[in-house]
């Protein structure tokens, strides 16, 4: 997953997903925790995006270190106390210190396409735990997409000054585990009526059971629990993002 991803995608994404409930998700990731077990409160975030869930969880008592590839992304994060973040890459940072837990939300996992590149983000999560420390991520299901297949998707944002359009044109790789979700972004100004219109692809690749349950016992890890994200469903044909959680032994 090259710098360049988000570069496009990073002007406007606290708008696009405005209407995603941080709080309500913080609610749910800390009701994990506490179920199973967490034993302090550092957690390191790959992923963190702006900072919306590590500002939300430092407010709750927690020390959030966030880590996003995303230079953009990093600029747009608001650090407050308890929440920093960093710009780096989780393939392969290595900070000389660890957490309690390692969290990485919205399927930055299935960001990682390669296999090379899921093992190293595994094994850093490893080196950034004691042993019985928690790897929390969430993924792309591969029931759900066989079964439900991906759907072109048009979502629309709006604000005081701007308006955006999204139009997401899924391409199934199913030799690969992937999707390929190529996007266009049309933005208006409000005021001037200037539209730009940008192209990216996103590669996203997608994960069963048993291939994360091998992941785990390769990189010295143990699935503890495995749920639909948010509601806590048991995973199904239909749960399209399902939430793990591992130990590290």
């Amino acid at each position: 997953m090259g710098n360049s991803l988000f570069n496009a995608y990073s002007q406007y994404y606290d708008l696009l997903y405005r209407d995603k409930d941080y709080s309500s998700e913080v609610d749910y990731i800390y009701d994990l925790l506490t179920r199973f077990g967490i034993s302090g409160i550092r957690i390191l975030e790959f992923g963190s995006g702006t900072g919306q869930h590590g500002r939300l969880l430092a407010k709750r008592g927690f020390e959030v270190m966030g880590i996003d590839l995303s230079p953009e992304m990093v600029a747009r994060s608001e650090e407050v106390h308890g929440f920093s973040c960093i710009q780096g890459d989780v393939c392969s940072i290595k900070l000389g210190r660890t957490f309690d837990t390692v969290l990485s939300l919205f399927h930055v996992l299935s960001y990682q396409v390669t296999n090379d590149c899921i093992i190293s983000v595994f094994e850093r999560a490893s080196d950034h735990l004691e042993t019985g420390g928690l790897f929390i991520f969430d993924v792309w299901y591969s029931p759900a997409v066989y079964g439900q297949k991906p759907e072109v998707r048009v979502k629309r944002m709006a604000n005081e000054s701007m308006e955006i359009t999204r139009i997401a044109e899924p391409i199934l790789l199913p030799n690969e585990n992937r999707v390929d979700v190529q996007y266009t972004i049309i933005s208006r100004d409000l005021k001037s009526g200037a539209v730009d219109t940008m192209y990216e692809t996103h590669p996203m690749r997608h994960f069963s059971l048993p291939e994360l349950k091998l992941l785990a016992r390769m990189t010295g890890f143990s699935i503890i629990g495995s749920e639909e994200f948010f509601t806590g469903r048991l995973p199904s044909e239909n749960t399209w993002s399902v939430c793990f959680v591992l130990k590290k032994v």
